[in-house]
């Protein structure tokens, strides 16, 4: 029996070794594929825009002139509607959020406006009583 474990351990380590061998020789079959085929892949994609950078130059510099204030046009267009949008956003937070402050929700921010008002209203008592002592 013991001879049957020694010649078992004995014959594991060959096995593990073919094992990891097969292992490696199939991950690196895979990756040499996979790599070739993207590289193939970028080379067909470098000929594709050369060409069609080379058919299109010409059409670009002809059409030029209507090209280039339609791009311009449409970018300042795009650009409004971007603005005008954010603006309505914005303007329909602080309208939500003024709603919400006097319904007396107490939003997020009501603390430092209270503290705010506060102080601006201590100020203007001390300015009035100090208005008041001179004018007597």
């Amino acid at each position: 029996m013991a001879e049957h474990q020694t010649q078992h351990q004995k014959g594991r380590p060959y096995h593990h070794q073919q094992q990891q061998l097969s292992y490696k020789v199939a991950k690196a079959a895979t990756a040499a594929t996979a790599g070739g085929s993207l590289l193939v892949l970028s080379g067909l994609t470098l000929a594709g825009t050369v060409i069609a950078l080379t058919i299109a130059t010409p059409l670009l510099v002809i059409f030029s002139p209507v090209l280039v204030p339609a791009v311009i046009t449409m970018f300042m267009i795009a650009s409004g509607f971007m603005a005008s949008g954010g603006f309505g956003v914005a303007a329909i937070s602080v309208l939500s959020w003024i709603y919400r402050y006097v319904t007396g929700k107490h939003p997020m921010g009501a603390d430092q406006l209270d503290t705010a008002r506060d102080k601006l209203a201590s100020k203007a008592r001390e300015m009035k009583g100090m208005a008041e002592q001179i004018e007597i």
